[in-house]
């Protein structure tokens, strides 16, 4: 394992819980590189998220991501944002135990109210057959638990500057600041 102020600082939680946003923002703070691995994967892959999950379903998705979880996981100091369903394969949960990692609560609510405002349906395809209020609350309901079990801080919601000043507190708590 790396040294602990060395090590990956995984961000995890809900779509459009501002995992994406704070990155960035801990990533310039901490002079270190930020990795979106959703982005990764439409660089990769040269397609976004709801092509493929259109043409061959979830589960396809779910293991290009894993690949791409493993290969962040193999570098070091870099702030990463996940996906947020990433936490739902073991190997995942693997790799982000390996890192330090921040769960980005959200309320329902104010989730389905950014989701609205920012469809963006190619990186944020649908997950059910459900209507967006529903998913989002069966979604937290599946997830949570294993948000809550990965995570070595849970942040509450909060404007970004305030996450930030709040995961800043947290690093400094552990001595990786």
């Amino acid at each position: 394992m790396p040294p602990a102020d060395d090590r990956n600082i995984y961000l995890i939680g809900p779509r459009a819980s501002g995992k994406t946003t704070l990155g960035r923002m801990l990533a310039a703070r901490l002079g270190r590189p930020f990795i979106d691995l959703d982005a990764v994967f439409v660089e990769k892959h040269g397609e976004t998220i709801a092509d493929l999950v259109g043409r061959e379903g979830w589960d396809a998705f779910r293991l290009a991501e894993a690949a791409i979880v493993a290969e962040a996981g193999k570098r070091t100091g870099q702030v990463v944002a996940t996906g947020g369903g990433a936490v739902l394969m073991p190997e995942n949960r693997e790799v982000l135990a390996r890192g330090l990692v921040f769960y980005l609560q959200a309320d329902p609510e104010r989730l389905a109210s950014r989701l609205m405002a920012d469809c963006n349906e190619a990186q944020r395809p649908k997950l059910t057959a459900l209507g967006l209020r529903e998913e989002i609350a069966a979604t937290l309901a599946e997830r949570e638990p294993l948000y809550l079990a990965c995570a070595h801080a849970s942040l509450p919601e909060r404007a970004p500057e305030e996450l930030l000043e709040f995961a800043l507190r947290a690093l400094a708590a552990w001595g990786k600041e």
